[in-house]
């Protein structure tokens, strides 16, 4: 293990030597599992012991704020804590004409979003870090993320496992058929949908949608109700194959026949979550749940009991996707799908650990047949390998 340690370190100072030779401004585009937050925390910490100013971290979330302030402690960095403010994207928005010697942007695909912009536009970044899974899929966010800090390292989930830097990982995608009435209301909006694409020009519909709603004021009536109804039908397919019931039931069959794996589930929806939770739960299996409705005390004593094997289940929304280190879970249960490859490159890192031979990461993908969420799929794992398709829940249990 100590060997594989190495390994590790000897690969994260390599991307933060990359950074320093592009000037100390860059991206660190590195699969889920890789250390990317220690990296960060080096590159602040070595760069305030040798100048005066302040740092700044961007993370996501409040609890990966508490987070990054134990890894400057458990790195050895405490020593600059003191000059170091880590902000969430949300309060760091609010910034202006702040100066700092040295920013890292965690999960900065977050921090492009439109409402964040600011950030990077209205306060001074002399050195600059940005660290993600893989490169943004949306044109505009890319465009933005090459011009403010270009890629000066990029290491991919499948290249981090032939490393050794990370555990081998199998996905399992299983087809889940719809009832009978979610069938016709699928039905019913599919068809709802290839109606509005004609309506709206078959080979450019979203982007002609986009148009419209984005110029209300110059499109006529019959173009806003087309566009509308448009994405209502997307909305309306959506919300029917990720809250298919048997997900649910699947999902609880899955965590009765194998007792002895502590198993991470993504739901689609939080109400979906709480179906998921509830159905485990009626199987006389501790289960416990994490998202973003909960109050942190619930949040962290689910994380805890976890961890502390009081509960074998632990279900989650989104909230688990980015930064956290979930102890022991061998077995990812995904439910609820789009069609990002960087949202499932950050699931399955979850399941990821330092390579053991004796531990794989096994990723269980529920998806619904012959709908678009098979093509969300396929599109989301583009970028993995070792993936097998089962036609049905008989025929892995």
């Amino acid at each position: 293990m100590t060997n594989l340690l190495q390994v590790k370190d000897t690969e994260q100072r390599t991307a933060l030597r990359s950074w320093a030779k592009a000037g100390y401004r860059g991206s660190v585009i590195a699969g889920t599992g890789f250390g990317k937050s220690r990296v960060g925390i080096m590159a602040v910490g070595e760069l305030l012991r040798r100048h005066e100013g302040k740092g700044l971290v961007l993370v996501p979330t409040n609890q990966l704020q508490d987070q990054f302030k134990d890894e400057f402690a458990k790195w050895g960095y405490d020593d600059v804590l003191d000059r170091v403010d880590i902000l969430c994207y949300q309060s760091a928005c609010k910034l202006s004409g702040e100066t700092y010697t040295v920013t890292v942007a965690d999960e900065v695909h977050l921090g492009l979003s439109p409402i964040y912009r600011t950030i990077f536009t209205e306060n001074t970044h002399k050195m600059l870090l940005c660290m993600t899974a893989t490169m943004p899929e949306e044109p505009d966010y890319r465009t933005l993320l090459v011009n403010l800090a270009p890629p000066v390292y990029t290491i991919t989930l499948d290249e981090c496992v032939a490393k050794g830097l990370v555990a081998p990982y199998k996905i399992n995608c299983i087809a889940v058929e719809l009832t009978d009435e979610e069938r016709k209301d699928y039905k019913t909006a599919n068809n709802m949908f290839v109606h509005y694409k004609y309506k709206l020009g078959q080979f450019d519909s979203f982007n002609r949608a986009n148009q419209i709603l984005a110029n209300p004021a110059t499109s006529s009536p019959e173009d806003k109700k087309n566009a509308a109804m448009f994405y209502k039908a997307i909305r309306d397919r959506k919300e029917i194959v990720q809250k298919a019931h048997n997900k649910i039931l699947y999902t609880a069959q899955i965590a009765k026949a194998m007792p002895d794996k502590k198993i991470l589930t993504f739901g689609g929806s939080n109400e979906f979550t709480d179906s998921m939770h509830e159905a485990i739960a009626n199987e006389g299996i501790p289960v416990a749940r994490y998202h973003s409705k909960l109050k942190k005390k619930e949040k962290d004593s689910a994380l805890k009991d976890f961890k502390d094997s009081t509960v074998k289940v632990l279900c989650s929304t989104k909230a688990l996707n980015q930064g956290f280190d979930v102890h022991d879970a061998n077995l990812g249960v995904i439910c609820g799908l789009d069609s990002k490859a960087l949202q499932m490159i950050q699931r399955v890192g979850r399941l990821l650990r330092l390579s053991d031979k004796d531990k794989v990461g096994e990723v269980i993908i529920l998806y619904v047949k012959d709908s678009q969420e098979e093509k969300w799929l396929q599109n989301a794992i583009k970028n993995l390998s070792n993936i097998s398709w089962i036609d049905g829940i008989s025929s892995y249990i």
